[in-house]
């Protein structure tokens, strides 16, 4: 008797409420999760993309509100030697620097992946590149290539190997290759901290069962190894090659687009055009011939993981 009365007094559980089967649902947890980031980039990137776009479509100049114009900025970009120039140096310097990236970063990661004495301190002093502010970065190989000051030529020269000092900043190819040498200097941990991160969730027993049957390094590495880093690998050089694209602080602290335009990527010629030079509708068109290519990589890194998928 005193069991019946006991189970009559626990009380029913509760029915599952409308607003709980709503929360309930992984998707829509996952969309009220991200919707606050996604509204703050909306808010911050919405606005400043078309008014770019509206810019790019005017004479208007810094002071003076422009005229509708149509494509006629972008006509002139296409037959301007200096656009056609930037479009070379930019191409040359995004695929030059993020193939070193990605080379020199896949390298680092599997060196970092293995064990060895003061591991944890290696790799914290591998990110400073990275953290480093960039305008820091840039003024330090500024300094690295000056012709009369700069410790490069210096050690060479008192090593006895050339007998005058390298103008890296005044020789057109010297400046390209100075130039991306930097960026590869700082972009090189981004690609090796998560490429090892990835490394680190490979399971060991692939590589056990790979030296069973008495694979190679090589056979491990293409096999096993690159095969479970490669979607990874292509989110990675996704953001790597927006950055490197659209670069600005770099190259104008470095060189400033110089000698000679050697240098001058889209971030620089449109600062020139737009800020320095006040015509913000040539400025902005500029900025804008960067958005295809962008979303060009978006679409193409996103098919890629979907094949994977």
């Amino acid at each position: 008797m005193s069991a019946v009365k006991a189970e009559a007094a626990v009380p029913p559980a509760p029915r599952a409420t409308a607003l709980g089967r709503f929360f309930d649902n992984k998707n829509v947890l996952g969309v009220v999760f991200v919707a606050p980031a996604v509204l703050i980039l909306l808010a911050l990137l919405t606005y400043p993309f078309f008014l770019g776009i509206y810019l790019s479509l005017t004479d208007a100049i810094i002071g003076r509100g422009g005229h509708f114009v149509g494509l006629a900025n972008y006509t002139g970009l296409l037959g301007d030697p200096l656009f056609r120039l930037v479009t070379f140096n930019t191409f040359l310097y995004t695929t030059v620097a993020c193939t070193c990236k990605l080379i020199l970063g896949l390298a680092l990661a599997i060196v970092l992946n293995r064990e060895f004495m003061g591991k944890r301190f290696i790799r914290a002093i591998v990110l400073l590149p990275y953290i480093v502010p960039t305008v820091l970065s840039a003024i330090s190989f500024w300094w690295i290539y000056d012709p009369t000051f700069g410790i490069i030529s210096y050690t060479l020269r008192h090593l006895g190997l050339i007998g005058h000092n390298i103008d890296f900043l005044g020789d057109p190819g010297l400046a390209r290759g100075a130039l991306i040498a930097a960026n590869v200097w700082r972009g090189v941990p981004f690609y090796a901290i998560g490429l090892l991160a990835g490394l680190q969730t490979v399971p060991g027993s692939l590589y056990e069962a790979a030296a069973i049957d008495g694979a190679g390094g090589w056979s491990v590495f293409r096999h096993i190894t690159m095969p479970l880093l490669r979607p990874l690998t292509v989110v990675i050089t996704m953001f790597s090659v927006i950055q490197t694209f659209a670069d600005f602080q770099l190259p104008w602290v470095i060189t400033r687009g110089g000698p000679n335009n050697a240098t001058h990527l889209y971030g620089t010629l449109a600062f020139q055009r737009a800020i320095q030079g006040s015509h913000l509708g040539e400025g902005a068109a500029v900025a804008m011939a960067i958005f295809p290519v962008l979303l060009l990589t978006v679409i193409v890194s996103f098919k890629n993981l979907r094949r994977e998928d």
